[in-house]
């Protein structure tokens, strides 16, 4: 692939944004190369402005489950921008969207929008600490909750990539009251939760972790934490952000039959746009202003044209002919990428939970944060650009997960997995 245009814009970025890009893991740090910059998406592909096409399974990190430039999407957010891009008042769409939402959740009794994940996580965590009036909050290592402060201890995503689990700037008096335990230990966490209970707000966990790859809960440990966080009037918040609509429609909470008491969205639900929620039990999210003591606000929440992105969205895939073809088409992405790695001789392990999945260029079962920084970072590089050149684009991280979409084709799948033996072969 020849990407000059690119490589030129890229240059001149780097003079303007840190490491030219306004995402860390967007500079191919963790890869090699140079990273692309996209003119345009259709259905399961994007453009770079080099004119080349690529089988997209980042999907702008998840957002893009019906695909790209979905016709019913475009449409919506057309007619929606023609009446005004924001308002700074309530309209709408806002109740609409949360109607939708909370069908899909039942957990949720009561919710607030917001712009991003970050801010989700952020408020659920502040709503916690008001509700309980304790002060230290439980995390689990690898899992990314968006990085705000008290969260970016021992975090996943580009955090991981780069070696800084613990973020500097962070200070040291604020981060002490984040616990960090190893996901899966759910003797860990018995432990931690008995000696230190009572300053405890919060439990705040990833019931999939994402942002190390794709890690799938052992049998009992979600079952633990509602347990035990229960039994002492602890918090449990599930971050969501990632697994929401992704793992099933009604998320990771319903595939596994746990109920938290906050829940935290992002990406599907804003069909594209930036747009992201918390709620939960009535009784906690009184809590927040105006209703109750605790605050919270921003300019673009409950944005009509966001709204109107996620409602589409949300609309398209609440059919169970959607998730059959999305189960569909990643069992044929799964099978293919197996017997590649298979027939090629290079061990891997592959993971997956509804549509979001992940391979890990190891021999060794990946279950938590330690198991997953065992992967060779080497050959996935190599395997990245490898893929690349054959026009696949994946996640420039080995600790990032990859995505499947309605627009994705069995044609897709097909020249995706041989490109996937051709660029194993290669390493």
């Amino acid at each position: 692939m020849k990407i000059n245009k690119s490589k030129a814009l890229y240059k001149k970025a780097c003079r303007l944004m840190p490491m030219g890009v306004n995402s860390p893991v967007r500079a191919f740090r963790a890869v090699g190369g140079s990273p692309l910059f996209i003119s345009k998406a259709k259905g399961s592909k994007i453009f770079d402005v080099d004119g080349n096409a690529y089988i997209d399974y980042v999907l702008s990190w998840g957002p893009m489950i019906v695909g790209h430039a979905h016709p019913a999407v475009v449409k919506a957010i057309k007619s929606a921008v023609e009446k005004g891009t924001s308002y700074g008042a309530p309209c709408p769409q806002e109740i609409e969207l949360a109607e939708l939402v909370m069908k899909a959740y039942p957990s949720i009794e009561k919710l607030r929008m917001v712009s991003s994940g970050t801010e989700a996580t952020m408020s659920a965590i502040r709503v916690a600490r008001g509700f309980t009036k304790r002060d230290k909050v439980v995390k689990f290592e690898g899992c990314y909750h968006g990085h705000s402060d008290g969260l970016l201890v021992k975090a996943g995503s580009g955090a991981m990539t780069f070696g800084v689990p613990d973020s500097p700037g962070v200070p040291a008096d604020y981060a002490k009251n984040t616990l960090t335990l190893p996901y899966n230990d759910a003797k860990a966490f018995t432990s931690l939760i008995k000696k230190e209970w009572r300053s405890i707000a919060c439990v705040i966990v990833e019931p999939v972790v994402g942002n190390i790859g794709c890690v799938l809960p052992k049998p009992g440990f979600l079952e633990t934490l509602r347990e035990v966080t229960v039994k002492h009037g602890i918090v449990l918040i599930f971050d969501e952000v990632m697994t929401g609509f992704r793992v099933a429609y009604g998320g990771a909470q319903k595939k596994f039959g746990i109920k938290p008491d906050l829940t935290c969205l992002g990406k599907v639900i804003g069909g594209g746009l930036p747009v992201g929620a918390y709620g939960g039990r009535n009784e906690i999210m009184s809590m927040v202003a105006p209703e109750g003591p605790v605050y919270q606000a921003g300019t673009l929440s409950g944005n009509p044209v966001a709204m109107t992105a996620g409602i589409e969205t949300l609309r398209i895939i609440n059919n169970k002919d959607a998730y059959k073809k999305l189960e569909k088409s990643m069992q044929q992405l799964e099978e293919g990428l197996r017997d590649a790695a298979a027939k090629a001789k290079v061990p891997t392990r592959f993971y997956r939970a509804g549509t979001m999945f992940c391979t890990y260029f190891t021999d060794s079962e990946v279950y938590d944060y330690e198991t997953a920084k065992l992967a060779d970072t080497a050959k996935f590089g190599r395997f990245f650009i490898n893929m690349l050149n054959r026009g696949i684009y994946l996640a420039p991280s080995q600790f990032e997960a990859g995505f499947m979409s309605l627009a994705h084709t069995a044609s897709d799948i097909d020249k995706t997995v041989s490109a996937a033996f051709d660029s194993l072969k290669k390493n």
